[in-house]
Protein backbone atom coordinates (compact mmCIF):
# COMPACT_ATOMS: atom_id res chain seq x y z
CA UNK A 1 0.00 0.00 0.00
CA UNK A 2 2.76 2.37 1.00
CA UNK A 3 4.88 1.70 -2.60
CA UNK A 4 1.39 2.41 -4.07
CA UNK A 5 0.93 5.94 -2.50
CA UNK A 6 3.67 7.02 -3.12
CA UNK A 7 4.09 5.93 -6.87
CA UNK A 8 0.52 7.35 -7.10
CA UNK A 9 2.31 10.93 -5.78
CA UNK A 10 5.07 10.36 -7.64
CA UNK A 11 2.87 9.96 -10.84
CA UNK A 12 0.83 13.17 -10.46
CA UNK A 13 3.75 15.25 -9.67
CA UNK A 14 5.22 14.45 -13.13
CA UNK A 15 2.24 14.83 -14.87
CA UNK A 16 1.75 18.25 -13.17
CA UNK A 17 5.10 19.10 -14.20
CA UNK A 18 4.52 17.95 -17.78
CA UNK A 19 1.47 20.19 -17.84
CA UNK A 20 3.04 23.39 -16.27
CA UNK A 21 5.72 23.01 -19.32
CA UNK A 22 3.37 22.53 -21.83
CA UNK A 23 1.18 25.65 -20.61
CA UNK A 24 4.75 27.96 -20.11
CA UNK A 25 5.64 26.40 -23.92
CA UNK A 26 2.33 27.37 -25.07
CA UNK A 27 2.46 30.82 -23.40
CA UNK A 28 6.05 31.65 -24.85
CA UNK A 29 4.43 30.63 -28.31
CA UNK A 30 1.55 32.70 -28.30
CA UNK A 31 3.29 36.06 -26.69
CA UNK A 32 6.17 35.51 -29.49
CA UNK A 33 3.72 35.16 -32.21
CA UNK A 34 1.77 38.30 -30.96
CA UNK A 35 2.96 40.64 -28.33
CA UNK A 36 5.75 41.85 -30.34
CA UNK A 37 3.89 43.01 -33.86
CA UNK A 38 0.61 43.89 -31.77
CA UNK A 39 2.23 45.93 -29.16
CA UNK A 40 5.92 46.23 -29.53
CA UNK A 41 6.86 44.67 -26.98
CA UNK A 42 10.42 42.43 -26.58
CA UNK A 43 9.97 38.30 -27.38
CA UNK A 44 9.93 35.91 -24.01
CA UNK A 45 12.03 32.58 -23.24
CA UNK A 46 11.16 29.78 -21.97
CA UNK A 47 11.95 30.19 -18.46
CA UNK A 48 9.84 34.19 -18.62
CA UNK A 49 6.77 32.15 -19.62
CA UNK A 50 6.66 30.29 -17.05
CA UNK A 51 7.82 32.83 -14.54
CA UNK A 52 5.03 34.82 -16.11
CA UNK A 53 2.10 32.01 -15.37
CA UNK A 54 3.40 31.71 -11.79
CA UNK A 55 3.10 35.66 -11.33
CA UNK A 56 -0.49 35.48 -12.93
CA UNK A 57 -1.24 32.49 -10.76
CA UNK A 58 -0.32 34.49 -7.63
CA UNK A 59 -2.10 37.65 -8.53
CA UNK A 60 -4.78 36.33 -9.72
CA UNK A 61 -5.72 32.92 -8.39
CA UNK A 62 -3.68 33.22 -4.84
CA UNK A 63 -1.57 31.30 -3.25
CA UNK A 64 -4.28 28.10 -3.18
CA UNK A 65 -2.03 24.67 -3.83
CA UNK A 66 -4.49 21.54 -2.85
CA UNK A 67 -8.11 21.99 -4.78
CA UNK A 68 -7.84 22.40 -8.36
CA UNK A 69 -11.05 21.38 -9.50
CA UNK A 70 -13.59 23.65 -10.49
CA UNK A 71 -15.98 25.30 -8.18
CA UNK A 72 -19.60 25.41 -8.35
CA UNK A 73 -20.92 28.70 -7.23
CA UNK A 74 -19.28 31.63 -5.44
CA UNK A 75 -17.27 30.48 -2.88
CA UNK A 76 -17.59 32.47 0.34
CA UNK A 77 -15.33 32.17 3.20
CA UNK A 78 -17.91 32.14 5.90
CA UNK A 79 -20.45 30.59 4.13
CA UNK A 80 -23.24 32.20 2.04
CA UNK A 81 -25.56 34.02 4.46
CA UNK A 82 -28.18 34.43 1.41
CA UNK A 83 -28.24 30.55 0.56
CA UNK A 84 -28.72 29.83 4.40
CA UNK A 85 -31.80 32.47 4.95
CA UNK A 86 -33.62 31.01 1.44
CA UNK A 87 -33.12 27.62 3.06
CA UNK A 88 -34.66 28.38 6.46
CA UNK A 89 -37.76 30.44 4.96
CA UNK A 90 -40.78 28.49 4.02
CA UNK A 91 -42.84 28.84 1.26
CA UNK A 92 -44.99 32.30 2.44
CA UNK A 93 -41.90 33.59 3.41
CA UNK A 94 -39.74 32.96 0.46
CA UNK A 95 -42.77 34.73 -2.30
CA UNK A 96 -42.44 37.71 -0.08
CA UNK A 97 -39.05 37.93 -0.10
CA UNK A 98 -38.96 37.03 -4.24
CA UNK A 99 -41.78 39.96 -4.43
CA UNK A 100 -39.51 43.07 -2.45
CA UNK A 101 -36.51 41.88 -4.76
CA UNK A 102 -38.31 41.96 -7.81
CA UNK A 103 -39.73 45.56 -6.67
CA UNK A 104 -36.30 46.71 -6.28
CA UNK A 105 -35.30 45.25 -9.56
CA UNK A 106 -38.10 47.34 -10.86
CA UNK A 107 -37.86 50.15 -9.33
CA UNK A 108 -34.24 50.36 -10.55
CA UNK A 109 -35.04 49.22 -14.04
CA UNK A 110 -37.70 52.07 -14.38
CA UNK A 111 -34.97 54.79 -13.33
CA UNK A 112 -32.75 53.64 -15.89
CA UNK A 113 -34.88 53.38 -18.56
CA UNK A 114 -36.04 57.08 -17.28
CA UNK A 115 -32.60 58.13 -17.26
CA UNK A 116 -31.95 56.10 -20.79
CA UNK A 117 -35.06 58.23 -22.08
CA UNK A 118 -33.88 61.27 -21.15
CA UNK A 119 -30.95 61.00 -22.86
CA UNK A 120 -32.05 59.93 -26.21
CA UNK A 121 -34.15 63.11 -25.67
CA UNK A 122 -31.13 64.81 -24.93
CA UNK A 123 -29.43 63.43 -28.44
CA UNK A 124 -32.38 64.28 -30.53
CA UNK A 125 -32.45 67.77 -29.18
CA UNK A 126 -28.61 68.41 -29.72
CA UNK A 127 -29.18 66.81 -33.46
CA UNK A 128 -32.17 69.42 -34.38
CA UNK A 129 -30.28 72.01 -32.88
CA UNK A 130 -27.23 71.93 -34.73
CA UNK A 131 -29.30 71.07 -38.20
CA UNK A 132 -31.11 74.26 -37.35
CA UNK A 133 -27.62 76.66 -37.68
Amino acid sequence: MRKDFFGFHLAGILIALVVAAGFSAATMLLWNALMPDIFGLPPLNYWQAAGMLVLVRILFGGLRLGNFTPRRGLDFPHGNKLREKWMSMNAEERKAFAEKETEFHNLFHDRFSRLHQFYEETEKNNKKGDSNE
